[in-house]
């Protein structure tokens, strides 16, 4: 009898990412894939990214609502709640082997809970990781708490999720998934991207995604209003790619801000809520760089080839290679930074053999290879209950 993989996701970057796993789950031998949809992929205000899983051909088993048309802590908090209600009702249904899930985000908490108390192993991605400038942070140590098997992104991360009294020999260091699905992505040239997106790709021009720094209450507004005033000095000069904050709290504030200043500069500035992977690699890859503080400009755009500024503190304490330029967030450090970004040192800060990816697999085996074969040959059921393991 085949194994039953339920992988749980709930925004497009994080499809993105499981996207050629979930492929994977469902084309090998010995195991059935099921998938539960939820959160931003349910919402159109977030692009309703649902259609984008089915459109890769992918069935999506159950469908959990959960977000509040809020993004106050209290509204998030009560998005929780409503999902949990919806995860036990689709565990209920699905009676999965194993639950799969990725990451830091306040849903994927709510999964990890649930099928905690339905006593059903969790395998989880991008454990061990710190950033400390979101809630994300506790997130995922939480969440790697209440796992079963732990797939992490460097040998650093293997080594902080032992640390967290987790048995090494359930955890493995298989690399980001994210850096092996642009190693077998076909990037789109300019004028298809163009084409397929509605803006003129050619020229130079710089992506961006900025989130809220959620330990950093009451900032977005000054933190986004200090990197558009900057942006809107250099548009005579370069264009910016936009795309839109995730639902977490005041986001909204973020993304309303965004829209109206591509609005206002329609010919220089575009902003998406979501792209897609194969069109967001192709876009970053013929870039200048990108600028914000999403984990993609310091996992995924090195392998690209292009340079990040990373600005603020939301990533703070998360592994970086040296295409990295890191500054605070206000209008004179992001000046200077971006400006170091476009100069000919920061296009210089290229990822090769003498600059590694530090999130690209270690081993001869490609991330995905390497997770394949550990779900397969891992006996599910002799995951539950685990013991606390001391070092």
């Amino acid at each position: 009898m085949k194994k039953k993989v339920c992988v749980f996701t709930g925004t497009r970057a994080e499809y993105g990412i499981l996207s050629s796993l979930m492929r994977g789950i469902d084309e090998h031998p010995d195991m059935e894939l099921q998938i539960v949809a939820t959160n931003m992929h349910l919402s159109p205000e977030y692009g309703l990214t649902i259609n984008e899983i089915r459109r890769d051909g992918f069935k999506v088993d159950k469908c959990v609502e959960m977000l509040l048309s809020s993004d106050t802590p209290t509204g998030t908090a009560k998005s929780v709640g409503l999902g949990i209600i919806g995860f036990a009702d689709a565990l209920a249904e699905l009676q999965p082997d194993l639950v799969l899930i990725l990451g830091d985000r306040y849903e994927m908490l709510g999964v990890a809970q649930t099928a905690t108390l339905f006593n059903i192993p969790i395998a989880h991605l991008h454990g061990g990781e710190i950033t400390e400038g979101a809630y994300d942070d506790c997130i995922r140590h939480a969440i790697t708490k209440l796992s079963h098997l732990h797939f992490t992104s460097t040998e650093e991360y293997r080594r902080r999720v032992i640390q967290m009294g987790e048995n090494p020999e359930r955890v493995f260091n298989v690399g980001a998934l994210g850096v092996d699905n642009i190693l077998n992505t076909k990037l789109l040239s300019v004028e298809e991207l163009s084409s397929q997106i509605g803006f003129d790709f050619s020229g130079d021009y710089l992506m961006c995604t900025f989130h809220p720094t959620t330990t950093e209450p009451g900032e977005a507004e000054r933190q986004t209003d200090a990197l558009l005033n900057v942006l809107k000095e250099m548009l005579s000069d370069i264009k910016v790619v936009i795309t839109l904050p995730n639902s977490d709290s005041e986001g909204r504030l973020i993304a309303e801000k965004m829209r109206q200043f591509a609005d206002a500069n329609k010919d220089r500035v575009l902003a998406v809520q979501s792209m897609g992977r194969v069109r967001y690699y192709s876009a970053v890859a013929g870039s200048k760089g990108v600028i914000g503080n999403s984990s993609s400009g310091l996992i995924e755009a090195p392998s690209l080839g292009v340079p990040t500024l990373n600005i603020g503190n939301r990533q703070k304490g998360r592994a970086r290679g040296l295409t990295v330029i890191d500054c605070e967030c206000n209008e004179g450090a992001i000046r200077q930074g971006i400006k170091l970004l476009l100069s000919p040192f920061g296009q210089s800060l290229h990822s090769d053999t003498q600059n590694p990816n530090p999130y690209a697999a270690s081993s001869g085996e490609s991330t995905l290879k390497s997770i394949l074969s550990v779900l397969a040959s891992t006996d599910f059921t002799s995951l539950v209950p685990k013991a606390f393991h001391d070092l």
